[in-house]
């Protein structure tokens, strides 16, 4: 049979030390989830064929990219599909450490069908990540899951709900994609999008799934601004249909809580989100919102960026 899940990620040039060093440990912490697994780097970014060469992990070359040389969300999917003959696909960011939880959370939803009012052969799962400062390879001998989340629990911190660095669907989900540029945000916010407007179920993994992000800087990107400072950023957000599409963890439909599919609780987060939501202009809207709905919508942002502390505008995250 073939594995359960299959992970893919393209991962940044191995030319940065310690870009190299959260990648590598990332690549690790998947290799480390067992034969339910199977894993994909997807590009031809320097090092990648010799760090993947080392840890036995296949490349799927001849990626699309953008004019700036940027490698295409759709493009990556499509190619891990073709290589893949697993049920679920899980996109996961190259910088983000896996632990067994994730594949636990997979086989419970799999499991849990019933539990979908709607298209229960299509779901989407999120959840927001862990920051954590990491400097050296990790040693992934015994018992490192409970190093890692020791770690995490004395050192870590968690992260807004303002964008995701892990997807999971089934093979059959998201064939039509816009052509994002990878790295750059927006596109994720539009994957949440995608499964709303479809009927899909979002599922929120927070409370049973533990994925952490290694911090790093953005001397990779040009200029070394963040991510959300880039030209193919706002590109992205056209591509997704503007501030309007830019959804996040707080609009799933659903949390995962001990191994159930559970209506999220209402929090100060979500009800202004929700409000926020409704007030967004759409794409092409000629003028900002003004009056009485532009002033509501503007103390709505505020307000949630005071609840939230570095939340964006956008929903966007540091990758």
């Amino acid at each position: 049979m073939p594995p359960l899940l299959t992970i893919f990620s393209a991962p940044k040039p191995f030319t940065d030390p310690h870009i190299a060093t959260i990648q590598r440990n990332a690549i690790q912490s998947w290799i480390h989830l067992g034969p339910d697994v199977s894993i994909f780097l997807v590009g031809e970014e320097t090092g990648m064929h010799e760090v993947a060469a080392e840890y036995g992990v296949p490349v799927l070359n001849d990626v699309a990219r953008n004019q700036a040389g940027t490698p295409l969300v759709n493009s990556i999917f499509e190619l891990a599909r073709q290589a893949s003959h697993s049920p679920f696909l899980a996109y996961v960011n190259a910088d983000i450490l896996l632990m067994s939880d994730l594949l636990q959370a997979t086989r419970q939803i799999a499991s849990r069908a019933e539990d979908f009012h709607k298209q229960a052969s299509h779901f989407l799962l999120v959840g927001q990540r862990w920051d954590l400062e990491v400097d050296n390879l990790l040693d992934f001998s015994n018992d490192w899951e409970a190093r890692l989340r020791q770690e995490v629990q004395t050192r870590g911190q968690l992260h807004d709900p303002a964008g995701s660095d892990y997807f999971v669907f089934p093979r059959q989900a998201f064939t039509q994609i816009p052509d994002f540029a990878i790295g750059r945000a927006g596109w994720d916010n539009w994957m949440i999008y995608h499964a709303r407007q479809q009927g899909w179920p979002v599922i929120d993994g927070t409370p049973s799934i533990k994925i952490v992000h290694q911090n790093h800087d953005y001397s990779h990107l040009p200029g070394g601004k963040p991510h959300y400072d880039q030209p193919e950023s706002q590109e992205n957000m056209a591509l997704a249909g503007g501030l309007r599409h830019m959804y996040m963890v707080l609009d799933a439909q659903y949390q995962l809580v001990d191994g159930r599919l559970r209506p999220p609780p209402l929090t100060m987060q979500r009800a202004i989100r929700a409000i926020e939501r409704r007030l967004i202009p759409s794409q092409g809207q000629a003028k900002p919102l003004r009056g009485l709905r532009g002033g509501i919508a503007r103390r709505f942002r505020r307000l949630r960026r005071k609840i939230s502390g570095k939340f964006k505008d956008t929903g966007q995250h540091s990758l």
